[in-house]
């Protein structure tokens, strides 16, 4: 493979990387469900849920750690999915063996 191919297969790797991180969505939760989020491949919160019984305690700082727990925890999974995205992208391109 030579140099300009090389380039443009990269190219092409890196804009399909990019549709799916846009188009990837995934969800976490904490709490047993009580605080529930949706985050895009880019790691921007999409949705946030939080179960209205929370509010009756008054406890806001419970709220919090939940709030931070199932926002983490969906980053977390966005980091899983894209090792895979990006590991099955690399097996699929034919790249020179290491020196």
């Amino acid at each position: 493979m030579n140099l300009p191919e090389m380039f443009s297969q990269a190219r092409r790797v890196q804009e399909q990387m990019q549709r799916q991180l846009q188009e990837l969505r995934v969800e976490a939760d904490s709490g047993g469900g009580m605080v529930s989020v949706v985050m895009n491949g880019q790691k921007y919160l999409l949705a946030l849920t939080i179960d209205p019984e929370l509010f009756k305690d008054g406890d806001a700082e419970m709220i919090q750690d939940l709030v931070m727990g199932a926002v983490n925890q969906a980053s977390q999974k966005v980091d899983e999915q894209m090792q895979q995205k990006v590991g099955s992208l690399l097996s699929g391109m034919n790249l020179p063996p290491s020196p």
